[in-house]
């Protein structure tokens, strides 16, 4: 599925949630509950270039550190990304911890040269934490 995903335009919080969405719905039902974290990188005309599972983790949360998430990016020569999880419970709202990582991402990104446009959060409906100012 994520083979299929590249050379499609990426450019709003809406697809890369659809994408998510796809994705989560190919793994197996016990899969499902727990929480996924992909980064995706884009070019610079925000073309998907690649969608990188980060982290899989337990039903309330998934381990991140800027290396893993930003380990293709640098090697596949990317401008931007856009970071997106899942929550199993189906609450969409940020939590500190989903805050603080974003913050982090971010920051690292401009270190980098490679901007975190969104980070998504999909559950029963989703949340561009950009959108929402958090970005």
């Amino acid at each position: 599925m994520i083979e299929t995903l590249k050379k499609q335009i990426c450019s709003n919080p809406e697809i890369a949630a659809e994408i998510i969405k796809g994705i989560l719905k190919s793994y197996e039902e016990h899969e499902q509950g727990k929480e996924h974290f992909y980064c995706i990188g884009l070019n610079n005309k925000n073309v998907i270039q690649y969608v990188d599972l980060i982290s899989m983790g337990t039903v309330n949360e998934a381990l991140i550190h800027p290396r893993e998430v930003f380990r293709y990016a640098i090697l596949k020569n990317v401008s931007s990304i856009i970071i997106a999880h899942n929550h199993p419970s189906g609450e969409s709202q940020p939590s500190k911890e989903d805050i603080a990582v974003t913050e982090r991402l971010v920051e690292s990104g401009k270190l980098l040269g490679i901007a975190v446009l969104d980070h998504v959060i999909v559950g029963d409906h989703f949340l561009s934490m950009k959108g929402e100012g958090y970005i």
